[in-house]
């Protein structure tokens, strides 16, 4: 497929005035007394140590110098060194004086310890056994990951002999993680601790259709099928056959003995039940995973109750759609028209690829209007790798390198093209890519005078906040002109609405699956594809689709505190910089920082 980057740097920065003085008021930081100085030394003795344990961290984050490693996770003296980092981190950052230190300073300081604080919770032994003996299911665990790494389209680089045979060198490590993960899965087994058999399942389906790519069908043998010219003639041969022998004598084999122990041994033990109160200890760790995700404190209980009444109030937006449509007839019956109407699906997947370069167009044009400040990396628009498609969602982001090498990739999702609505394009693109994730993740990481936690680290409830946040920007950037396309936008917002109520319901309320893809069903035009597959998401990666919507609400209650402060002095690009350039924040961090923008505004 014909890949089209997308040049942000060439956009032109429009400072205004009254923008220009805003960035001076509050510039990264780049000279720090003696305290700050302490402190971004703290920062940066930490990272290089996180990225010597987590080599596939520092891959991903285009620093080479662990590339031939896989690492050892989820080993008990790999538990065992994080717990320590994050205790020593702390008892660091207790020794400065925050009072010393620059607001820019203060920002990150308050930033890393909410983050290395809730870090250090999640190795208390209660909650770490629910983590570690669950360590695969079908969207966080490693089968998924490691394809796209080593695809030669993923985050590995290669350009280089030593590229390639470093990835052959980790590639022996994810050997080693898969039989790992089956004795923590037997343990799990002992402690009555499980995934749910229905994820499970997926995760077979997701390993058969590995194995049967064979062996230079594989998405591991690609980067053997071009090379670069750095690469020697004599070396391209022995790097094939060294590839093939890998997969057929050691990758094919461990991917079948994980699919017959899950088929033959877990699957058969593991729970019928869907939530995490059902098993011992997952009622806790659920508590824990609803305040690491949402940055907040808030109970499932008020997170439910905030879900049931999102629902109500998009439901009213959704009528007044319905009705510039001129479609007659009740809600759901528009649901139903939304979802099963032909002139809604994609023509082909050709179609839905154009469509959405067609949109990354018009975005572009209009990004100036409410963005002084776009990354300099360049977005790629990819379909969904066949051997995921089935239960990945619609679209996703996969984050670039900070120096544009390897560019941000949104991917959409062409499996089953019935069920992905035209009218759902727009918000999607919004989200997914610009200004969306690829902005809020390629700004942070191309921003300097950040300290490291803050240029690549994050939290759930910022960056899909900020995300969904992006979407409600469509009708300021020229977007949803169409009634259809509205109407997309608001069935987006009321899925992360229904998020709330859904992941709650399960989790604690004891709602199955079905009933959980009933609801989401009653209450919008979702396809029973598309409903499913985040039902099931929710049930693999309990809290996580929390965050979206706590992240949004907050984000837009400090644009709406700004506008109201100050009046026709307010301008959505300054607003949007203050939000964007200080990285991923916990919300109560990013609250306070505007709150002091405004003020110095004002």
């Amino acid at each position: 497929m014909r890949l089209r980057r997308l040049l942000l740097a060439s956009l032109p920065l429009l400072l205004t005035p009254a923008l220009a003085a805003a960035q001076v008021a509050t510039p990264p930081a780049t000279a720090h007394n003696a305290e700050g100085a302490k402190l971004r030394q703290i920062f940066a003795d930490s990272d290089e140590a996180q990225l010597r344990r987590n080599p596939i961290q520092a891959l991903l984050r285009g620093d080479p110098r662990y590339a031939d490693q896989f690492g050892d996770y989820i080993t008990d003296a790999y538990q065992a060194g994080e717990k320590a980092a994050a205790e020593a981190d702390l008892a660091a950052l207790a020794k400065i004086d925050r009072s010393k230190l620059s607001a820019e300073d203060r920002i990150s300081y308050d930033t890393f310890k909410y983050t290395t604080q809730v870090n250090l919770d999640s190795y208390r032994p209660d909650l770490l056994k629910v983590a570690v003996e669950r360590p695969i299911d079908h969207f966080s665990g490693f089968q998924v990951f490691v394809p796209d790494i080593a695809s030669g389209q993923g985050a590995a680089p290669f350009k280089t002999l030593a590229d390639y045979d470093n990835n052959l060198k980790r590639l022996d490590g994810y050997i080693v993680y898969l039989d790992r993960a089956i004795g923590r899965m037997r343990q799990g087994l002992a402690d009555n601790i499980t995934n749910p058999k229905l994820v499970m399942n997926n995760v077979v389906g997701q390993l058969d259709a590995l194995i049967a790519q064979g062996v230079e069908g594989s998405t591991f043998y690609k980067p053997v099928t071009k090379f670069p010219d750095a690469v020697p003639a004599a070396d391209q041969a022995r790097l094939k056959a060294a590839y093939a022998a890998f997969i057929r004598d050691k990758l094919i084999p461990a991917h079948v003995r994980l699919r017959d122990f899950l088929k033959t041994d877990y699957i058969p033990k593991a729970r019928d039940a869907v939530g995490l109160s059902a098993m011992p200890g997952g009622a806790a760790y659920y508590a824990y995973l609803v305040r690491q995700t949402t940055t907040t404190d808030m109970t499932p209980d008020a997170i439910h109750a905030l879900g049931l009444s999102e629902v109500a109030r998009i439901h009213a937006e959704m009528e007044n759609v319905k009705t510039r449509t001129g479609f007659k007839g009740t809600l759901p019956q528009f649901f139903e028209y939304m979802r099963t109407d032909p002139k809604f699906a994609p023509a082909s997947a050709a179609a839905m690829r154009d469509e959405f370069f067609a949109i990354d167009k018009r975005v572009l044009a209009a990004v100036p209007r409410d963005f002084a400040i776009v990354p300099k990396s360049p977005l790629e628009i990819r379909p969904v790798p066949p051997y995921k498609e089935k239960t990945d969602a619609g679209g996703s982001y996969q984050q670039g390198t900070p120096d544009g090498s390897r560019p941000g990739v949104f991917y959409y999702n062409s499996y089953d093209l019935p069920s992905r609505f035209t009218w759902g394009f727009e918000t999607l693109f919004l989200h997914e890519g610009i200004p969306g994730h690829h902005f809020q993740i390629s700004l942070a990481q191309e921003n300097t005078s950040l300290p490291a936690f803050q240029r690549f680290g994050g939290n759930t409830a910022y960056v899909e906040g900020w995300a969904l946040y992006s979407e409600s920007l469509g009708q300021e950037l020229g977007m949803f002109t169409d009634p259809y396309q509205l109407y997309g936008h608001l069935n987006d917002e009321i899925l992360r609405a229904m998020r709330l109520v859904v992941d709650t319901g399960i989790h604690t309320k004891g709602w199955t699956r079905d009933q959980a893809i009933k609801y989401m069903l009653d209450n919008s035009a979702m396809g029973r594809t598309d409903a499913t597959a985040e039902v099931e998401r929710y049930i693999a990666i309990p809290s996580q689709a929390l965050a979206y919507k706590i992240g949004q609400l907050t984000i837009r209650k400090l644009r709406t505190r700004a506008e109201t402060a100050l009046g026709a002095k307010f301008d959505p690009r300054a607003f949007h910089a203050q939000v964007l350039m200080s990285g991923a924040l916990p919300m109560a961090v990013l609250e306070k920082k505007i709150d002091d923008w405004i003020a110095t505004q004002k």
